[in-house]
């Protein structure tokens, strides 16, 4: 029984919904996004093997590590970004539940989420180089104007729901339907700083590659960048499916492979709205970022939970 229990755990963090599947499908949305940004703006696009080829080609080349940089935490990094998005997706319903559900793991996972951006940090800083600082200091940065409006947006269904819990709020939804369009301006505010998490334009401070070549990977080469892209992508396939549960009910009250096609059909629903923001902006400074962050999405995720607590008391 113990060994069974192994097997299976191993199963769900390497398989499914673990790396593997967070990998292939986090590839197959990374190349819509560039795609489908190619087609708007007029380009052809790369094929749809692309995303998988790079990280081929990265993997296969050689990784140079700086020489006064902490080698052990150079090294590590990549794989602590890619464990952290993993971890993240065990609590997060994809098709018959999460797979680990417990009251309050909705703050779990935010939690979870920002492992990924303090080893961005951490890698720009460690790199001793003053494009990677810049970089690093940049990630940081953004990190304290995106998070408060992000954890804000995500208060507002949760206390609707009367749980912390993701499952039980996605399942609140998918018994009352009626209420999601109630929570289109958390909805908003979500998706607009799901853009900043994932350090895309408008957004795209940190690594800006007309200004500071790379950002906070300039110094990272070969397998380490290519697992440092797959989390991000990762990521972003975390990010679709966590505003999937909280905002549009998830699987909508079905199991098995209905819930799980309309899992995929929905997220990639937010990855498309994603591109489009993407496609339509350009990049913006860091100062103007933080004032819309706090002036802007703040405030409004504020009067969504505002509204949900009165839509709460007078529902009973």
């Amino acid at each position: 029984m113990a060994i069974e229990n192994i097997l299976l755990a191993l199963f769900y963090a390497l398989i499914f919904p673990g790396i593997w599947f967070l990998a292939t499908y986090g590839m197959t949305l990374e190349w819509v996004d560039r795609k489908l940004g190619a087609v708007l703006q007029n380009r052809v696009g790369p094929p749809w093997y692309q995303p998988l080829a790079d990280f081929i080609k990265l993997v296969s080349k050689e990784v140079i590590i700086p020489k006064a940089c902490d080698n052990v935490m150079f090294r590590n990094l990549p794989y602590f970004a890619v464990a952290g998005v993993t971890a993240a997706m065990m609590m997060i319903p994809v098709w018959n539940g999460a797979l680990f559900s417990f009251e309050g793991d909705l703050i779990a996972v935010i939690y979870l989420l920002t492992i990924p951006t303090a080893t961005f940090f951490l890698a720009g800083w460690s790199s001793t180089s003053p494009y990677s600082a810049i970089g690093s200091m940049r990630v940081l940065t953004q990190l304290f104007a995106y998070e408060v409006p992000l954890m804000l947006a995500l208060i507002g269904p949760a206390i609707l729901a009367g749980s912390w819990n993701i499952t039980a709020i996605s399942e609140h939804f998918a018994r009352h339907p009626a209420y999601m369009p109630a929570q289109l301006a958390g909805f908003l505010v979500a998706l607009l700083a799901l853009q900043g998490k994932l350090e895309r334009l408008p957004f795209d401070i940190p690594h800006a590659k007309t200004e500071i070549v790379g950002g906070q990977f300039t110094e990272y080469t070969g397998r380490l960048l290519a697992f440092f892209n797959m989390a991000v992508s990762m990521e972003m396939v975390v990010g679709a499916a966590l505003l999937n549960a909280v905002f549009l009910g998830g699987g909508l009250g079905l199991t098995g492979t209905g819930a799980f096609a309309l899992f995929m059909l929905k997220t990639l629903g937010v990855v498309l709205l994603l591109v489009v923001l993407r496609v339509l902006m350009a990049r913006i400074r860091i100062e103007q970022m933080i004032n819309f962050c706090w002036q802007i999405l703040a405030p409004l995720a504020m009067a969504q939970i505002v509204f949900d607590i009165f839509l709460r008391i007078k529902l009973g």
